[in-house]
Parts: structure tokens; C-alpha cells; sequence
């Protein structure tokens, strides 16, 4: 059974899907405090066949979580571009990642792209640039460990993302929108 320090009181990893590049970010945190553990990048432009690809990502994936095991994933979801092929081969690459750490009982929460650069810069038309330095500021992330590749920072961001949606305050026995309180209450709209 694999079991790991209690340095941290939760951690998580977040994924940026790819199918020739795909980022990882390593999200740690103490008492309410994140912070990096490490970031990078899955190269898999040097497999030409797509299912290799996909099998390298689920063997580093899988690594990955078995390494730093991790309380939570969270992944970027893939945006809808206008090439549909590539659509899907980035949907087989999410979900191979997800395999990945359903395969060892970790949770996955999903975020759009621009979810997330709202979460980190405040602008959901953010640049990745912008995210990564935004993530250096907010982390103390020294320049020098800053990756050349911002799939890395993207994951990262993904899992801050996550890490700020999941420790905001739930309301308690309240609804979080109209159709959830018309559900709890339909004998209010008489």
C-alpha cells in the first residue's frame, strides 16, 4: 500500500490535456496555504501512432499519481474548436488521464479553460503568459523554475483552480441557484 508524508495536509495534481505536449502541475497544500511542488510536461510527439501516445499518457499519469498521491485531480476540459479530429483526440487524451487516477481512487473535478484563467488572473480572456505569471506571483514560484512550455502552468493553474473552488464556504441547507430552490420548494410557487 502506498502512503505518503503528511507534509501536506491535501494535494493535487492538475492536468492540461494534450496529445503532443501534456502539462502536469503538482499543487500541495498546508494549513489553507498552496503551494508548488513541481510542474512539467509529457512529450509525446516522438510516438506517431495515437494509441501510443495515449498509452504513454495513462503509464505517466498513472506514475505521477502513484509518486505524489494525490487527494484530487483536476483537469482542463477541452474547448470546441472548429477542427473536430483534433477535438476528439483531446478528448481520448482527457479521459486516458482520467483512467489514470480513477484507476488508483482519485477524484476528478473538471474546469473549463476559461474557468480557470478567471479563477487565477480575474480575466477569462487571459493569455497563457499571463496565467503563468500570475501563478508565479500568487505561489512565490522563483523565475528560474518557471518551464519554457505553458502547458506545465496551465495544469498548475488547473489545480489552483480547483484548490479555490473547493475551499469556498458551501451554503449550509441552502440553495445555490433558482432551480435548486424551486426543487426544494415547489409548494412556494402556489
Amino acid at each position: 500500500m502506498m502512503t505518503r508524508d503528511d507534509e501536506y495536509d491535501r494535494i493535487i495534481i492538475g492536468i492540461d490535456p494534450g496529445t503532443n505536449v501534456m502539462g502536469y502541475g503538482i499543487l500541495g497544500v498546508e494549513r489553507k496555504r498552496p503551494s508548488m511542488i513541481a510542474m512539467g510536461v509529457i512529450k509525446l510527439s516522438k510516438f506517431d501512432d495515437h494509441y501510443m501516445r495515449l498509452h504513454r499518457i495513462f503509464e505517466r499519469v498513472l506514475g505521477l499519481v502513484e509518486q505524489y498521491l494525490p487527494d484530487e485531480m483536476a483537469i482542463e476540459s477541452p474547448f470546441y474548436g472548429k477542427n473536430v479530429q483534433s477535438m476528439l483526440k483531446l478528448g481520448r487524451a482527457q479521459g486516458v488521464a482520467m483512467a489514470a487516477a480513477l484507476h488508483r481512487d482519485v477524484p476528478i473535478a473538471e474546469y473549463a479553460p476559461l474557468k480557470i484563467k478567471m479563477a487565477i488572473t480575474g480575466n477569462g480572456g487571459a493569455s497563457k503568459e499571463q496565467v503563468a505569471e500570475m501563478l508565479r506571483r500568487i505561489l512565490n514560484i522563483p523565475q528560474e523554475q518557471m518551464p519554457d512550455l505553458l502547458d506545465a502552468t496551465d495544469a498548475l493553474a488547473a489545480a489552483l483552480c480547483h484548490f479555490y473552488e473547493s475551499s469556498r464556504p458551501q451554503p449550509q441547507g441552502g440553495c445555490r441557484s433558482w432551480k435548486e430552490f424551486i426543487a426544494a420548494h415547489p409548494d412556494r410557487l402556489k
